[in-house]
């Protein structure tokens, strides 16, 4: 009731699923779950492109592949909301989690993230054994070697989470070629070395957050000036990794180097910033838009390769 009159029942119930929805979504972290896709798809492709196989008589590894690594990753993101309901209400960007709200128990989120990891893992393998084994892997990196273990303790805590994000694109590459190749572990490189100088922009922003937390991140423990440092390094590292993937032709090179500039102009520009902060939400920016232009562009040129 409300001003003396009833409530339609229909919006009502709309507002609690919209809102349910969106809880949902955080819980499961469908940004970081779409992003990997994009990588899984791409590594997927490129296997295809490269081993000359025909991309539409193997439309069921299509589907096993994406439907498995969106179930595992959604899953492994909610058991690292369930490991996180400690320190999660102490930083303000992650006080409206529904794991902090109590919108979801916790057992009910670890009965979904199990359940997810379990249900994905077995499209993984219907796609091909090696794709299982490497969708484990991730599973393992991201909730055992970063979650459980190095987040809290040490400051290379980022670079050890940054394993189970450089996996998605071999998940997919195994799941087309087994054996993997080049191509595959330059994708690989790629993740791994882009993952420090993103997530340090994203740690710049949150550092109060983090220290308030205990959680040992770069920018909390040595301060921004190092972290600008090891940005820029990890940086530097991206600019021979294209040329791991001449099959896709001088094109892709020339993109990939220009974004690889790009990057690196804006992170020298860091140390002379007015405004830390400004400049980290900069590098952030740069950085999601840098993976999905790379990962994209590496569909298309794949196909006039």
């Amino acid at each position: 009731m409300s001003n003396g009159r009833s409530l339609p029942a229909e919006p009502t119930d709309a507002v609690e699923s919209s809102t349910f929805t969106k809880d949902f979504l955080a819980l499961i972290k469908i940004g970081i779950v779409n992003s990997n896709l994009i990588t899984v798809f791409t590594g997927l492709w490129l296997a295809f492109q490269f081993s000359d196989k025909n991309f539409l008589d193997h439309m069921d590894i299509l589907v096993y592949t994406i439907v498995g690594s969106a179930l595992i990753i959604a899953g492994s993101a909610a058991m690292n909301n369930y490991i996180d309901t400690d320190i999660d209400p102490l930083m303000a960007s992650k006080k409206a989690r529904p794991t902090v709200t109590g919108r979801f128990k916790p057992s009910a989120v670890l009965a979904l993230a199990i359940s997810f990891i379990v249900i994905g893992e077995l499209f993984l393998f219907s796609a091909s054994v090696s794709a299982g084994l490497f969708g484990i892997a991730g599973i393992l990196a991201y909730v055992v070697l970063y979650s459980m273990w190095s987040k809290r303790k040490h400051v290379g805590n980022t670079i050890v989470g940054s394993i189970s994000g450089a996996i998605p694109p071999l998940i997919g590459w195994a799941a087309v070629e087994p054996t993997l190749g080049t191509g595959a572990w330059a994708l690989f490189l790629i993740m791994f070395i882009w993952q420090p100088p993103h997530f340090y922009a994203l740690a710049m922003k949150r550092t109060e957050e983090y220290r308030a937390a205990n959680i040992p991140m770069l920018p909390v423990v040595k301060g921004f000036h190092r972290t600008k440092k090891s940005m820029l390094a990890w940086v530097l590292l991206l600019f021979p990794l294209p040329f791991l993937l001449m099959e896709l032709g001088i094109g892709f090179i020339i993109l990939a180097t220009a974004l690889n500039i790009g990057w690196l102009v804006l992170a020298i520009r860091g140390f002379k910033a007015a405004d830390d902060l400004k400049w980290a939400k900069k590098m952030f920016i740069y950085s999601l838009n840098y993976m999905t232009i790379l990962f994209v562009s590496m569909i298309i040129f794949a196909v006039f390769a």
